[in-house]
């Protein structure tokens, strides 16, 4: 199931991802400037090419000012310069503010699809079951026997009819809107080229009268050794979602979980069995997914001067912006999570940057913030409370 490493790279992903956006806004509010103070060629009057050039340069250097300090110098510059460079803070301002919000609202998007691919891979057996009924009229209409397998019993296996027929399972699709669509054609060529080609499928096939423990068996079976690896399907879902490859085992554990849930463990009245959620505790799993995510852009100014600080003899600058973000990410989790052990944040920051940073970030990670935390403890900046959280380790 989702966990909070998950969530942690998907604020790293967005973060990083704001960060190039925040970069081009620098460089469209440049291009703004530039327009301001360029000739105008729908003009017939004389214009100085020269003192235009001019004007552009000085407010360049006057919003790289505001860029770097937050304010800049008005005095002694023309009204008209002052107003360019005030036109392109404002711009440059209320397009990082939207970008702020878009990538929030992309990061907290990618976790819902996960979800989403969840109810999609389990409303792979209502695929499968139109298909077989599909099949059985077909043959029902010839004149003469048909060929292949009796893909009937199928149809009366008790796992697949007791999520098809749950009510939580049927209200989810729904609100949703979880649909294969056109990818039906590809789904198609599985069943008839993989899955009813598959011993373990024409085995159960060939039993008069399966067991649950049977029906479970075979439906796990076609989740792990079908859906789970057939490149046909895999190719499908990556087409699906960019982040497959990483989100595959939060989608496999769910539907794991779930036909276990239906199968062995299922008592009492199926329907109403309530499906599971993405995590055990959502909710707070979203609050503490955006708050990193904000606070870390909020204090970014602060975490890099605490960065820069505290790296000797190396040029903040040269440090990759990824290993940046996810030391300005740790910061923020010890200082704003009481209740998570600063062990804890800095062991999942070393693993998050040996999956997604360079070779030697993990030692850098691991020595910068094992510092930072021990300075930030001794002056009371981190302060823990909670079960088994003693002098604030």
């Amino acid at each position: 199931m989702l966990n909070r490493r998950t969530l942690r790279i998907k604020a790293m992903q967005a973060i990083y991802a704001y960060m190039q956006a925040e970069g081009s806004d620098y460089l469209l509010a440049l291009d703004q400037i530039a327009d301001d103070f360029a000739p105008d060629l729908n003009t017939m009057e004389v214009q100085d090419r020269k003192l235009l050039e001019g004007r552009k340069q000085i407010a360049t250097l006057l919003f790289k000012e505001w860029y770097e300090k937050h304010h800049f110098d008005v005095e002694d510059n023309e009204k008209e310069i002052v107003d360019a460079v005030n036109r392109a803070i404002v711009s440059y301002q209320n397009q990082s503010r939207k970008d702020l919000r878009y990538y929030q609202n992309q990061m907290l998007s990618a976790v819902e699809r996960i979800y989403d691919h969840y109810l999609a891979n389990l409303q792979l057996l209502n695929v499968i079951t139109d298909l077989i009924e599909e099949e059985e009229q077909k043959r029902s209409n010839r004149f003469t026997e048909s060929k292949g397998p009796d893909t009937k019993q199928f149809l009366r296996n008790q796992l697949v009819q007791r999520i098809l027929n749950n009510k939580s399972y049927q209200q989810h699709i729904i609100r949703r809107n979880i649909s294969w669509g056109s990818d039906v054609s590809e789904i198609r060529q599985v069943y008839k080229n993989v899955i009813k080609q598959d011993e373990a499928f024409l085995a159960y096939l060939q039993n008069p009268a399966p067991s649950l423990t049977d029906d479970f068996e075979l439906v796990k079976h076609i989740y792990k050794n079908i859906i789970f690896k057939e490149k046909t399907l895999q190719s499908l879902f990556e087409e699906q979602d960019l982040n497959w490859a990483e989100n595959k085992a939060i989608v496999k554990s769910l539907v794991n979980k779930t036909l276990k849930m239906f199968g062995e463990e299922a008592e009492g009245n199926a329907e109403d069995v309530v499906l599971l959620d993405l995590s055990p505790n959502w909710e707070d799993d979203k609050a503490f997914f955006e708050t990193l995510y904000e606070q870390t852009l909020q204090d970014d100014e602060k975490y890099e001067t605490m960065i820069a600080e505290s790296v000797q003899n190396w040029d903040v600058e040269r440090v990759a912006l990824l290993d940046k973000i996810i030391l300005k990410m740790a910061l923020s989790e010890m200082q704003i999570f009481r209740s998570i052990p600063v062990k804890v944040t800095i062991n999942e920051y070393i693993e998050i940057s040996k999956l997604y940073s360079t070779p030697k970030s993990k030692q850098f990670i691991n020595g910068v913030l094992d510092k930072m935390a021990q300075d930030l403890v001794n002056k009371g900046v981190i302060r823990k409370s909670g079960r088994g959280l003693i002098d604030n380790k």
